[in-house]
């Protein structure tokens, strides 16, 4: 179920249906220097997920990165009661029945140093962070920007296509919609840049390995 991504992270897929369409969805777990583990937008974790994250260390950190992606951040609670939930800003608002600290503009003590991240200013409908795994050279993003690619059935193709992300990193058109303020939505994708990306982790579908920083300019100039 762990896949390795490089040394120190991971991740681990499953798929869903929205709207008729079959999905993946991608938790990223990444191993901090004291041995505890961060996950970043958590699937269903069942026993043999859980018993591969607990081989690896303990879970002290669960992400719930932007207000659509909150889904199983209960029942990874519910498995892991001693770990600290992060929620993107207004999530508390529509998940009053979770616990959480929203998630500052800079990374908490509790991860800096190791993973940096940058809030997506100017799509409110997501209030996204992106996050940054130094060691690695990895950026994490949940929705702001996808990839699909590999097989795929003829509806997930149509909607690929549609919505540009199809063989593509880019920002799907659909999010591009969501932007209400192109100034700090670009303000922010700056800064993002700014991080020496040599990989790209979209939490749907694909990993983006080589080329990842000039690929996620291209990306982030749809905005």
């Amino acid at each position: 179920m762990l896949i390795p991504i490089a040394s120190g992270i991971w991740h681990a897929q499953r798929g869903f249906e929205v709207a008729g369409l079959a999905m993946c969805a991608r938790m990223t777990v990444v191993q901090l220097a004291d041995g505890a583990l961060w996950l970043h937008s958590p699937i269903l974790i069942d026993d043999a997920l859980r018993a591969e994250l607990d081989a690896i260390g303990p879970v002290h950190y669960v992400v719930a990165p932007n207000k659509v992606h909150h889904l199983f951040a209960k029942k990874a609670l519910a498995l892991y009661p001693q770990a600290r939930l992060f929620g993107a800003p207004g999530l508390e608002q529509k998940r009053p029945d979770l616990t959480m600290t929203a998630l500052p503009p800079t990374a908490p003590p509790a991860w800096a140093g190791q993973i940096e991240q940058v809030f997506m200013a100017g799509i409110p409908r997501l209030n996204e962070t992106v996050f940054f795994h130094t060691a690695s050279n990895t950026a994490i993003f949940t929705d702001v920007c996808q990839m699909w690619t590999g097989p795929l059935g003829w509806k997930e193709t149509l909607f690929a296509r549609l919505t540009g992300v199809r063989d593509t990193l880019t920002v799907p058109r659909t999010i591009r919609l969501l932007v209400q303020d192109k100034a700090a939505a670009r303000t922010s994708a700056l800064q993002v840049l700014a991080w020496p990306v040599q990989r790209v982790v979209v939490s749907h579908n694909s990993v983006v390995e080589g080329g990842a920083h000039a690929a996620l300019k291209r990306a982030l100039g749809t905005i």
